[in-house]
């Protein structure tokens, strides 16, 4: 490298912090015709935070309000299940005359009437069984529909932290765009007055095909992730007219895993509707139990002008009591069958909770490796990668740097920027993963 070249790069190296400042002359070098430039939001819509999304996701979303009606069908089982046996009431007349005798033809002269009321009476608690084994599945019900709420809450977390990703995205695209048009600007100038070549201000107009895809893709990406979205909130308005708002950053502050474990094991809907599940098949195993009881039925009559060893007995009362004989049926294949339900429900929570600690930890060890990946980023790479591409157009534009150094300059900032990007929304996947397999928000 001559005298000439290594006076410009240190030159480069000492304006660096002047050229950043005053932006030199492309800083104040108006945006070219045909860079797309920000949309501005309609008058009056603001942008939705992650809160005010949840929060309409969770009033308008139908598979939500589908689930939670059959909570409500539930419950009111729960009414059905408590309601006593109907007492049973009979009215009947019999020897009523159809045909004359002997000339003879009186039809309702000695009718017997007879009236009937029976009932039957459940021992053995039945009825309180069947009430409380129809509030634990309810209480399973209203579990089952807090771990779909979860579910669904991640997809709308992943389609709220893509369309965060494809706003920063395009942000940095229409930004590498306008700094480039502003690099060709300078770099014409330098054409006409003879410092740089026809073929370097071809080579350097042809780089900007690359930004410009870049920023279509980012334009599409930002539209896909928003029709997602509201898709998802059943929500009509114009993807133009839609905006969401959040930090799309990262914090390097996590807690210790054992008390993500906690929470877990006192928060995750699933595991709590498979403890639910327990008692329920214990309250079933008593209701089978109960079943296999005999209950007897009480039954009362009144009958006038029956045909009665008492001639005198024109209005007679008669009582009853009615026992099956459970010789045969016992109800053996219930009680069999609910008492190995409670073995098989044990065994799912012990399956249910060693999936919560397998969750808990894969998503914690995800959130430790994004933040081991992003501190360097922050700390070093991104002003290094601005510093390089800064220094290295400096030189260029006085000569004391390649072309070829120039455009793997200007590669190598939007690779480390681009790098950043996706690295912080694979952050804040793991974050919103983490929080899923916790069963609430632990990280915000």
């Amino acid at each position: 490298m001559n005298q000439r070249s290594l006076f410009l790069y240190a030159a480069a190296g000492f304006s660096v912090a002047l050229f950043v400042q005053r932006g030199i002359a492309f800083q104040a070098a108006a945006t070219p015709p045909g860079v797309p430039s920000q949309p501005a939001p309609p008058s009056g819509q603001r942008a939705l935070t992650w809160e005010q999304v949840k929060a309409r996701f969770d009033a308008a979303n139908p598979a939500l309000k589908a689930d939670a009606l059959g909570v409500e069908q539930s419950r009111a089982d729960e009414v059905t299940a408590h309601l006593r046996p109907n007492p049973q009431f009979l009215f009947s007349a019999d020897g009523v005359q159809i045909a004359p005798n002997h000339g003879v033809w009186q039809p309702l002269n000695g009718v017997q009437m007879q009236t009937n009321l029976s009932y039957l009476h459940e021992r053995e608690r039945k009825r309180e069984l069947r009430t409380e084994a129809a509030k634990d599945t309810t209480r399973v019900a209203e579990d089952n529909h807090e771990d779909l709420k979860r579910n669904l809450e991640f997809s709308l977390r992943s389609a709220f932290i893509q369309t965060l990703q494809a706003k920063a995205a395009l942000k940095l695209a229409r930004d590498d765009l306008e700094y480039y048009d502003k690099i060709i600007g300078i770099s014409r100038d330098r054409f006409r007055v003879g410092d740089i070549a026809q073929v370097d201000l071809d080579r350097i107009e042809l780089q900007r095909v690359q930004y410009e895809s870049g920023l279509q893709t980012a334009l599409v990406n930002l539209r896909t992730s928003k029709i997602q979205l509201l898709q998802m909130l059943n929500d009509r308005t114009p993807v133009e007219q839609f905006e969401v708002d959040g930090a799309f950053d990262f914090s390097a502050d996590l807690k210790d895993l054992e008390q993500f474990r906690q929470v877990a094991l006192d928060e995750r809907p699933d595991l709590q509707a498979a403890i639910e599940q327990i008692e329920q098949s214990k309250v079933a195993h008593k209701l089978a139990i109960a079943n296999g009881s005999t209950d007897p039925t009480f039954a009362g009559w009144w009958t006038y002008d029956g045909s009665f060893n008492n001639p005198n007995a024109v209005n007679a009362l008669g009582l009853s009591v009615s026992i099956p004989l459970r010789i045969f049926d016992r109800n053996q294949g219930e009680k069999a069958k609910t008492l190995i339900d409670i073995d098989r429900s044990q065994q799912l929570t012990e399956s249910t909770r060693s999936q919560v600690f397998g969750d808990v930890d894969s998503a914690y060890a995800q959130v430790q490796s994004n933040i081991t990946l992003l501190k360097p980023y922050k700390e070093r790479y991104l002003a290094q990668s601005t510093r390089v591409r800064d220094t290295v157009t400096f030189s260029y534009q006085h000569g004391g740097a390649s072309l070829t150094d120039f455009l793997n300059a200007q590669s190598d900032y939007r690779t480390v920027q681009t790098a950043y990007l996706q690295l912080v929304g694979t952050y804040l996947t793991a974050v919103s993963q983490l929080n899923f397999a916790v069963g609430r928000e632990v990280i915000p």
